[in-house]
């Protein structure tokens, strides 16, 4: 290589290189700005899943802690002086609220319980769930026809909480003496897919006790799990 090559190949190094600092002192703090914020990202993220995770756990030991109340109503009390972190948890408290004051005071459980149901920001299968609950409650809580019309919105769902609330409209029927009414359903659901083989288990027996009839094998095999066998 020639001088003059030499010459021309280090002048070009050091345009580049010139060239190069200046970018750097130009965009460098960029490349800065997105370290901290990665780091901070990381940072904030931890901080996060801590105070989530120190939130549980005092919710936790909050609902440990009134459940070990020795009477009903002071489990209720302290139930309800606790200061859940979001609706779901909101939710479960209250939910839980309500199966300690059912047996003091049934009508009050079932008002509360709808009024958990009717709550936006709760999710979906917590107002289900105490909905169901609600209108499981009986006459003590609410009228038949606010139960029906509270299940027949349920009965129009899918899965577990439709044949649970289907069950329930069964037992209305008979309450509301639709004897007829409620072996239909109930037959129906005896062959339901989505029903549980508890619920089978149940609505079979059900069904026999109220004269109905099922094939002579699901016949026997109710009265053998209902002997205990």
């Amino acid at each position: 290589m020639s001088d003059t090559d030499s010459f021309i190949n280090e002048v070009s190094e050091e345009v580049r290189r010139d060239r190069l600092f200046g970018l750097m002192r130009r965009y460098g703090w960029i490349a800065v700005l997105a370290v901290l914020l990665l780091v901070g990202g990381a940072a904030y993220n931890e901080w996060r899943k801590a105070n989530e995770r120190a939130a549980a756990e005092a919710l936790g030991d909050g609902i440990l802690a009134a459940l070990e109340q020795g009477e009903a109503e002071a489990r209720v009390t302290a139930l309800q002086a606790i200061d859940a972190p979001d609706p779901s948890a909101d939710a479960v408290v209250t939910l839980l609220a309500a199966g300690e004051s059912l047996g003091s005071d049934p009508k009050a459980t079932a008002e509360a319980l709808v009024a958990l149901a009717e709550r936006g920001d709760v999710p979906m299968v917590y107002r289900q769930i105490a909905t169901l609950k609600a209108a499981a409650i009986g006459e003590e809580g609410l009228a038949a026809e606010t139960r029906r019309e509270l299940l027949d919105g349920l009965a129009l769902g899918t899965g577990t909480i439709r044949v649970l609330a289907e069950e329930q409209l069964a037992y209305l029927d008979i309450e509301t003496g639709n004897q007829e009414a409620a072996l239909t359903r109930l037959e129906a659901l005896y062959v339901d897919a989505e029903a549980s083989e508890g619920l089978r288990q149940r609505v079979g027996q059900i069904v026999l006790a109220l004269g109905g009839e099922l094939s002579g094998e699901a016949a026997s095999d109710v009265a053998r799990q209902a002997d205990g066998g």
